[in-house]
């Protein structure tokens, strides 16, 4: 399987400034734990993709400035990060995606996906799926319980030709995100394929759900 470099999307777990939905419900102090807790799950499921030299890891920090983000990345164990900055969610993917093009072309690295740290069922399977289904596949989505996404993968044709389209004209945090994404490629012939659901932690009816 052709490597791809993995972007893991991360807030800093900082009290009273992660998971706000959440906190209304089980206070600010007990969802900055969960946010934690669901960081460093992400973490080590794909920290052991890593060492079988499948993908390379960049985690892209927004909460913190550069210096505490580096000192962060450090701790979790990741060499390569970058600030989120500005914008909304496609902003801000697209913007990992200029970023890390150099890098990319150095290491010969094709593919690229996205993932947040919302998810205690992420394993390593769903990640071992997203690459094998890239070798035949443009865009690859994992439909959350939201109606958004909680992976995205992009292979080379959709990064060199089409990068606008996963991004643009999207109602961020709305139900309509993955038709959004989907309607965006429409007119072009691109195949696409779907994992499986999963449910992103956002609020208490989410913890509720997984039970």
């Amino acid at each position: 399987m052709d490597r791809a470099l993995l972007i893991i999307m991360a807030k800093w777990h900082g009290f009273g400034r992660c998971k706000t939905r959440l906190s209304k419900d089980i206070g600010k102090s007990n969802s900055a734990k969960i946010q934690s807790m669901m960081t460093k799950h992400t973490i080590s499921v794909v920290k052991s993709l890593q060492e079988s030299k499948l993908i390379d890891i960049s985690i892209a920090i927004s909460g913190l400035g550069k210096k505490n983000c580096r000192r962060w990345s450090e701790e979790l164990g990741i060499k390569k990060f970058n600030l989120q900055g500005k914008g909304c969610l496609g902003e801000k993917m697209k913007r990992q995606i200029i970023i890390n093009k150099k890098f990319c072309a150095q290491q010969k690295i094709k593919n690229i996906i996205f993932i947040g740290t919302d998810l205690p069922d992420l394993c390593q399977q769903d990640l071992l799926n997203t690459l094998r289904e890239l070798q035949q596949n443009d865009l690859i989505l994992g439909p959350s319980n939201d109606g958004g996404y909680w992976l995205i993968g992009l292979s080379d044709k959709v990064i060199s030709t089409y990068l606008n389209l996963p991004f643009i004209n999207i109602k961020w945090s709305t139900h309509n995100v993955i038709q959004n994404t989907i309607d965006n490629f429409a007119s072009i012939k691109l195949k696409y394929k779907f994992l499986n659901k999963k449910i992103d932690i956002d609020t208490i009816l989410d913890i509720e759900e997984r039970k």
